[in-house]
């Protein structure tokens, strides 16, 4: 992380508690449910992952800074092109209008950020993001902190210990990112998940 968009350094962040879904116990509210059944936007996967983490870095409401900065952009990019950092975004009337990235490796994803310009589109691509790492063997799905949004789907707070010990456990594994089919119906999708929980 960095302190601010203009710092130029960066820093390692290996908190105490950690964040994290518990991939067979995400949780979708039924209203969640229902509106994305109403297919109210088109999911896509790694078209635009630098205009994501841009999306996410920047101000919003009260918020004017961020910890996204130019190297962290550059770096992540980097990764993406690599194949080892994933975007999942919503789109509505050829706008990129929510979304979020994060970082790929074995069966574990660190997801970074996210951002929403319609309501719920950040939580459908959150949706959309857990049926594809159950769909592809993942055990992990970092959060890094807890916050009231993920707490309200089933993220929950677990120790640095308890976090190691899960994250070597999902190195031991391989996911497949790209193992559910981009154009799996939304019907589909809700299925995946409910059927772990």
């Amino acid at each position: 992380m960095s302190e601010s968009r203009d710092d130029p350094e960066l820093f390692w962040v290996d908190p105490e508690r950690r964040g994290i879904f518990p991939l067979d116990q995400f949780h979708v509210p039924k209203s969640l449910a229902k509106f994305i059944r109403k297919s109210q936007f088109e999911i896509r996967i790694d078209t635009c992952f630098r205009q994501v983490m841009k999306e996410c870095a920047a101000p919003v409401g009260e918020r004017s800074n961020t910890w996204i900065n130019r190297t962290i952009l550059d770096l992540y990019t980097e990764l993406h092109l690599q194949g080892n950092a994933h975007s999942i975004e919503c789109w509505k009337d050829e706008k990129l209008v929510g979304g979020l990235y994060g970082v790929s490796f074995a069966g574990a994803f660190c997801g970074e950020s996210m951002f929403s310009r319609e309501t719920n589109a950040s939580k459908v691509a959150l949706v959309y993001l857990v049926a594809r790492l159950i769909h592809g063997g993942f055990k992990l799905l970092d959060t890094q902190f807890l916050t009231e949004h993920l707490a309200s789907m089933g993220a929950v707070e677990i120790s640095r210990e308890e976090y190691h010990r899960r994250l070597d456990e999902a190195l031991s594994t391989e996911g497949d990112f790209y193992s559910l089919p981009f154009e799996t119906p939304s019907s589909g999708i809700l299925q995946s998940i409910t059927q772990t929980s």
